[in-house]
């Protein structure tokens, strides 16, 4: 099957604004068989809402600073940094990309310019960064589908048909994590049909648990799969619920390969294995 599976490993803010710990990531991300590795870049002041700037963290638990303001902006890495780590990414062979968060992020990282940019599920209504995007850079424009209506989703879905073979689509419920019941897999059917007759490549970000879903998101039409990645799943920080260990993104690569492998049709010849099993085994 010519439909190679493309896995993003997505480490969000999980680094903690450091970039010794952005690369250890990166670094465990391709020895795991990963693709790409994905961050986010915000503008903390210009991205959160001015309601929630003063208030504390809602999980006390998981914050980094005494208002939420705070906390977002110890986890992030300015966009020196981002420039480090794609240099870094790059060194060591898996690719590097970014989500943005506002329309100063989105400016930065275009001049950066990376292979894919992702707009996340809590910026796929900003026409002006999706148009920003469009025009000022030639990648790949990846964008999640999550926290959209029925509604949201045909707008979108027009939007994208502008320029189709630069979007890749994600099926995606926003939550962390997902139970099972809730991911809603048959959409990714729904996603094929209405969108790769128009040229527009479908994926699939998982925040839930387990690696039993992408193979099954595979077969129903995904080729692109962003998973949630952290070194432990114990570290504090909300992702750390809904991430894979190295160990698991490692067996969740495999697994897409060896299907990727498997998925063909017999045809009417018989193999040399079965072959040589036909003679020792018939009399």
């Amino acid at each position: 099957m010519d439909r190679s599976p493309y896995i993003v490993a997505e480490i969000g803010g999980t680094h903690i604004g450091n970039l010794d710990r952005a690369k250890k990531l990166a670094k465990l991300a391709r020895l795991s068989g990963a693709h790409a590795l994905k961050t986010q870049k915000r503008n903390p002041v210009e991205s959160v809402p001015k309601s929630l700037q003063a208030k504390p963290h809602p999980n006390e638990l998981f914050s980094y600073g005494e208002t939420y303001l705070e906390h977002r902006l110890k986890l992030e890495l300015n966009i020196e940094e981002h420039g480090y780590l794609k240099k870094y990414c790059e060194e060591i062979g898996i690719t590097y990309s970014t989500s943005v968060w506002d329309m100063t992020s989105t400016r930065e990282v275009i001049e950066l310019n990376p292979e894919f940019i992702k707009v996340p599920s809590a910026m796929n209504h900003n026409t002006k960064m999706l148009d920003a995007l469009i025009k000022d850079y030639m990648g790949d424009i990846h964008v999640s589908l999550g926290m959209t209506t029925a509604e949201e989703r045909k707008k979108l879905y027009k939007y994208f048909a502008k320029n189709p073979k630069r979007f890749v689509v994600y099926h995606c419920t926003s939550g962390y994590p997902v139970p099972f019941e809730q991911i809603y897999l048959k959409e990714l059917k729904v996603l094929k049909e209405k969108l790769e007759p128009k040229g527009i490549r479908v994926g699939f970000s998982n925040h839930g648990k387990g690696i039993a879903i992408e193979p099954a998101a595979y077969v129903l039409g995904a080729t692109y799969f962003e998973r949630h990645f952290i070194d432990d799943r114990t570290f504090l920080h909300t992702d750390a619920a809904c991430s894979l260990e190295p160990q698991g993104l490692h067996k969740l690569c495999r697994d897409l390969k060896c299907i990727q492998r498997s998925l063909n049709y017999k045809g009417y010849g018989m193999d040399g294995i079965e072959l040589t099993q036909r003679n020792k085994l018939r009399s």
